[in-house]
């Protein structure tokens, strides 16, 4: 993992995190819009867990890039739900606030694609190189 990886990944975790607590602890912050938009209560613990498994899935990615591609994924496409809710019920003024997880999810998921791609080049190539370039387990 590179310190950059790391240094933007933990921040997004944490951030991530935050939100899904928030929502399962039923924070007015977060409840609140969600009543505006219509999402029906029943959701609301689902899409917690969800974020908090996207966030979980991220942190894992730090040491297996292929889950945190995954991770990413999937929050990219929860957080794109997020934005077409919020416009499918015409908030516009609150149309921004998806986008702030949004961007630092879409980096931390290009960094693990970019070190899960770097780390298979490496290994087929057998650079030893690769350890310097902080991808852990290549090969020699």
């Amino acid at each position: 993992m590179s310190t950059t990886t790391a240094v933007v990944t933990v921040p997004t975790v944490l951030w991530v995190g935050f939100s899904g607590i928030s929502l399962l602890r039923g924070a007015a912050f977060v409840v609140g819009p969600l009543q505006e938009y219509g999402v029906p209560r029943s959701w609301w613990t689902p899409l917690a867990v969800l974020k908090l498994l996207g966030a979980s899935g991220l942190l894992v990615g730090l040491s297996f890039p292929v889950l945190g591609v995954a991770a990413a994924t999937g929050l990219i496409l929860y957080f794109l739900g997020a934005i077409v809710t919020i416009l499918r019920a015409r908030s516009y003024k609150t149309v921004v606030f998806p986008f702030l997880y949004l961007a630092p999810v879409v980096a931390t998921g290009a960094l693990a694609f970019a070190q899960r791609t770097f780390h298979t080049r490496c290994s087929r190539a057998g650079h030893s190189q690769c350890e310097r370039h902080g991808v852990p387990g290549a090969r020699t």
